[in-house]
């Protein structure tokens, strides 16, 4: 059984981390390698490289992270009851 908030944290925490190297991506390679298109796409209200699209992004990256860790532990555990034992 996993534990909603261990879950959560630990999701939201990735997903601002990987938002966090996106950016740092985007910074280093070639502006036709960025992701911006996908950025924008995924996180509405994100704009390249300015302080407000940046914060934006950020805090969007951690709540779609913390609602995947909401959403799935109690899933898992549901489905861990039932077919585990089995």
């Amino acid at each position: 059984m996993l534990i909603t908030k261990v879950v959560t944290w630990a999701l939201a925490s990735f997903a601002t981390v990987t938002y966090l190297i996106c950016i740092l991506y985007g910074l280093i390679v070639p502006e036709s390698l960025h992701m911006t298109g996908f950025l924008e796409q995924m996180l509405p209200g994100f704009e390249w490289l300015t302080p407000r699209g940046f914060v934006i992004g950020l805090v969007e990256a951690f709540l779609y992270g913390g609602y995947t860790g909401l959403v799935f532990t109690p899933m898992y555990n549901a489905f861990h009851k039932r077919w585990a034992a089995q």
